[in-house]
């Protein structure tokens, strides 16, 4: 049991307040896991490429760290600490040589894109946002999820949203059957995965299937063929946002739409401080059905 919450804006004038619905829709899903929490935010593009690492002793791995930077990459690197993660932004064409450059110092790589953040950590919902500000960021949209861990450890690590490719992340309610059998079978097609959690697995097939051509869509239907297990699964890219849920469809999901957005919750009580909510249509996405939006 886990709880995943979604915002897709459709107007611009709402970006300054997506953390801040995002922050109250993930604090009202605590009690479906109450172990770590995460939230990927879709902001502002730079320019160039933001990658977001997370230390567990950061007073010491940031240090000089915006120093050492800037010297390996040029004037145009910069450094923006945010609690126990910070956020690169550099050149695009120095992306292998950064991520080589972040391994050997031990930082852990939570995602990179030009407009993708990613915070997550151990602990409640409402204690994982105000560490890192989240209610104050702004952008176009963003995925969160509170986790109740059951097929591996409470870790930063462990949280979710994962990302395995630029610009796209996945969080995911359920367990898959078949992750180590997909893990193996990515590995040979040199897509890796860092953690035990299924969830990575299945993010690396969306974002492998996304690298061979296929749409958004086209990906998250080749869930349903390729993934065994119950899940429903909700995943970002730098232009859209999309929702699967397995034929089974066990695990509760609701979605809202409305002139200005697109929401999606385990539970349709997250939806209840979202403007205009009222007025929104509402639906429990269908079995087997996949809906995505894009800009």
């Amino acid at each position: 049991m886990c709880g995943i919450v979604g915002l897709f804006l459709k107007k611009d004038d709402l970006r300054p307040k997506l953390g801040d619905m995002l922050t109250d829709m993930l604090i009202t899903m605590t009690d479906r896991g109450p172990d770590s929490a995460g939230i990927a935010i879709y902001g502002d593009e730079t320019g160039g490429l933001k990658i977001t690492v997370q230390s567990d002793t950061p007073d010491a791995a940031f240090a000089g760290l915006g120093e050492a930077l800037a010297e390996a990459f040029g004037p145009d690197a910069t450094l923006r600490v945010v609690d126990t993660h910070a956020v690169l932004t550099l050149p695009k064409e120095h992306e292998a040589a950064a991520l080589d450059w972040l391994e050997v110092r031990g930082l852990r790589v939570m995602g990179a894109g030009e407009s993708m953040e990613i915070f997550k950590e151990v602990g409640l919902p409402r204690d994982v946002a105000a560490r890192f500000g989240i209610r104050e960021m702004g952008g176009s949209h963003g995925i969160g999820h509170t986790r109740m861990a059951t097929e591996s450890a409470v870790t930063t690590l462990g949280a979710h949203p994962f990302s395995t490719a630029d610009d796209q992340c996945l969080v995911h309610n359920g367990s898959l059957s078949n992750h180590n059998d997909m893990r193996r079978r990515l590995a040979k097609k040199g897509v890796f995965t860092k953690t035990e959690n299924d969830t990575e697995v299945g993010a690396a097939y969306i974002s492998s299937r996304i690298a061979e051509g296929a749409t958004l869509g086209e990906a998250l239907e080749g869930t349903l063929k390729d993934l065994d297990g119950f899940f429903t699964f909700v995943t970002g890219t730098k232009n859209g946002f999309g929702v699967v849920r397995d034929p089974v469809a066990c695990k509760p999901a609701v979605m809202a739409e409305t002139e200005d957005y697109v929401a999606f919750a385990s539970e349709y009580r997250a939806f209840a401080d979202l403007p205009g909510i009222e007025a929104a249509r509402v639906w429990e996405p269908e079995p087997a059905t996949v809906y995505f939006w894009e800009r």
